[in-house]
């Protein structure tokens, strides 16, 4: 623009305003050549990499994948639900089931309260477990072994009950580690940790668990040291395979819910007096 108004300058001092006017309308023109080939389009905005659930140096986020549509499927699955065991097909939890104000932790333990005062004796353990389908020697061993695990943490004071008794309104403080945190430390179910149970360890089928599939996730939940927990957490999820499997050796999606909020042993003791009565 400045060599134009030089040129417009030299002309009007060399007496030709003509000139001068044809040298000033050229150099208002759009060239549309210049223009096109100088213009450059604006760089494609950074990809927002906030909401990746695989990171490229870490294979095992590629290998335990995350379902990044639970969102879509479940309403708030990020929130873990007090009452209820939900999930994207159970979004009210278990139909026609009353939880009684009980946590969905304290359902689970409800079951095996046979009396239903609150507090849960070896022999109701017991008993719950031969109502389930366990064997004699099973029933005898795990009720030994749960009241020990669960009875001291649950009293209300520093004094351990002699009957190894474990109280449900504060068998929260007997959750051990190692485990899938479907149960928060409160009792309450959480819907994005149960789902993850499947969306990383269900390669096979994407709504079960093989034994094999169910023997990695056991692994990959591993506290370390904690080996309380692996054998707790090795204990429950191998006997509810033993129990619940189906004909063709899969731990389904809804027999695993119905784990955690106690309707599946209340169907399992229905099916054994079935074929009791039959």
């Amino acid at each position: 623009m400045t060599l134009y108004l030089q040129l417009v300058s030299t002309s009007l001092h060399a007496g030709s305003p003509r000139l001068a006017l044809l040298h000033l309308r050229r150099s208002c023109e759009f060239n549309p050549r210049v223009s096109m080939s100088s213009y450059s389009p604006p760089p494609p905005p950074p990809r927002d990499q906030s909401m990746d659930t695989e990171a490229p140096n870490a294979p095992i986020t590629r290998e335990r994948r995350l379902n990044p549509d639970l969102q879509e499927q479940l309403p708030k699955p990020y929130l873990a639900r007090a009452l209820e065991a939900v999930d994207p097909s159970h979004p009210q939890g278990t139909k026609g089931r009353d939880p009684r104000g009980m946590s969905v932790l304290q359902q689970h333990a409800a079951f095996f309260d046979r009396n239903g005062d609150g507090v849960i004796y070896p022999w109701e353990t017991f008993q719950g477990l031969r109502a389930i389908g366990c064997g004699l020697t099973v029933s005898f061993a795990f009720s030994i072994l749960i009241n020990l695990f669960l009875s001291y943490p649950t009293q209300p004071g520093w004094l351990p009950s002699p009957l190894l008794s474990i109280r449900i309104d504060n068998i929260h403080k007997g959750k051990h580690g190692s485990d899938s945190e479907t149960y928060d430390t409160e009792g309450r179910f959480d819907p994005s940790k149960f789902d993850a149970v499947f969306s990383k360890y269900g390669r096979t089928h994407p709504n079960a668990l093989t034994k094999d599939e169910l023997s990695s996730m056991l692994q990959g939940n591993r506290n370390t040291y904690d080996f309380l927990g692996w054998l707790a957490a090795a204990g429950e999820w191998l006997l509810l395979y033993s129990l619940a499997k189906d004909k063709d050796g899969l731990l389904q999606r809804e027999t695993v819910r119905g784990l955690f909020d106690g309707s599946l042993f209340e169907r399992l003791e229905d099916d054994n007096n079935k074929k009791k009565s039959s």
